[in-house]
């Protein structure tokens, strides 16, 4: 049977205690398919399923692609790979990183909101930063559910309150009351697809660039206007897309990003390249000192400039490792 009816789940620092506390009281008969993303390292083995599958009855499985989309089923993204949705079948894909991750939040809950309209039920749990307030916010928009996890509940609590900040949310609710929550909404009678509001095109294009198809020929231009900010992972132009009174990012490569995680990236960014001008400055300063010392008994004048010219570097460096001391990051909005 496939599923009529879609939970989404996103979660990042701290979410694997809240969705053992979900998955635990989900029971098998729900009659809903959920799609769970968590935020993990390219290289994690991928564990979360098997977590998952002791904290529970109901069936947890890895996602795979082209699988049908079956209720009373949970599936989780892979590391380093997208979880979108189709009709009737899940989508997992390597299309570009979004806030610096991949599996991300928002690509699942934007083809969540496309494909299953007002029967779609996005549920945001703990994490930094904002993943998951775009989509939570296209689930909305189409006429779905919008459920948050009570700050106050969430071990980090910035991905809940933003989402909050952003969303008119439905549901604050512990991770507790979650699993009933859903089973009593997914109970109701389903909504008619025909309530549901047309995507919108950006909505549209992401989506697509999700499932990796060529961000200039989905109409990336069409959505957005030139920023003047380079893209932390490929230097590329990053285009700014204005959503429900919010900014957002995406480059021609198609990595996107909030503003917060864009000031996120450009903290990194920072502190990458003064560290590599210290690195630089100490490797000259180590060869200018070791040439020096070769010339010493053949050019006195020479090998006095490279110890001059090692000094002054030593001298930079220092400076930088100062800098880096005492910088302040630029903040983010939950900072």
């Amino acid at each position: 049977m496939i599923a009529k009816r879609l939970v989404v789940i996103g979660a990042s620092a701290g979410g694997i205690d809240a969705l053992r506390t979900i998955v635990t009281a989900i029971p098998d008969t729900i009659p809903a398919a959920v799609c769970i993303v968590l935020h993990m390292s390219p290289e994690s083995p991928g564990a979360l399923p098997e977590l998952l599958k002791r904290a529970g009855g109901v069936r947890v499985t890895v996602a795979f692609d082209g699988e049908r989309l079956e209720p009373g089923h949970v599936y989780v993204a892979p590391p380093d790979r997208h979880l979108l949705v189709d009709p009737g079948k899940l989508r997992v894909t390597t299309g570009p990183r979004e806030h610096r991750f991949r599996p991300a939040i928002d690509p699942l809950f934007r083809s969540a909101a496309q494909v299953f309209g007002p029967n779609a039920i996005g549920v945001v749990l703990t994490g930094n930063l904002d993943d998951g307030t775009a989509g939570l916010w296209t689930i909305k928009r189409l006429g779905g559910v919008a459920i948050v996890q009570d700050p106050s509940d969430a071990i980090y609590p910035s991905m809940p309150l933003n989402a909050m900040r952003h969303v008119d949310v439905d549901y604050v609710v512990p991770a507790s009351r979650i699993p009933s929550l859903l089973a009593e909404l997914t109970s109701q009678v389903e909504r008619p697809q025909e309530a549901t509001t047309a995507a919108p095109p950006e909505t549209d294009a992401e989506s697509k660039i999700a499932k990796e198809e060529d961000p200039h020929v989905v109409g990336l231009e069409k959505i957005g206007r030139p920023s003047p900010y380079s893209c932390p992972d490929c230097s590329g132009v990053l285009m700014e897309i204005e959503e429900g009174g919010r900014i957002r990012f995406r480059c021609h490569t198609g990595h996107a990003y909030s503003t917060d995680s864009l000031l996120a990236a450009m903290n990194d960014s920072i502190d990458g390249a003064m560290n590599a001008a210290v690195r630089a400055l100490e490797e000259a300063r180590l060869l200018t000192r070791e040439v020096a010392t070769q010339l010493k008994q053949h050019n006195l004048d020479a090998s006095r400039r490279l110890e001059e010219a090692s000094d002054r570097a030593k001298r930079r460096a220092e400076a930088i490792r100062e800098l880096i001391l005492e910088r302040d990051p630029v903040p983010t909005a939950d900072e």
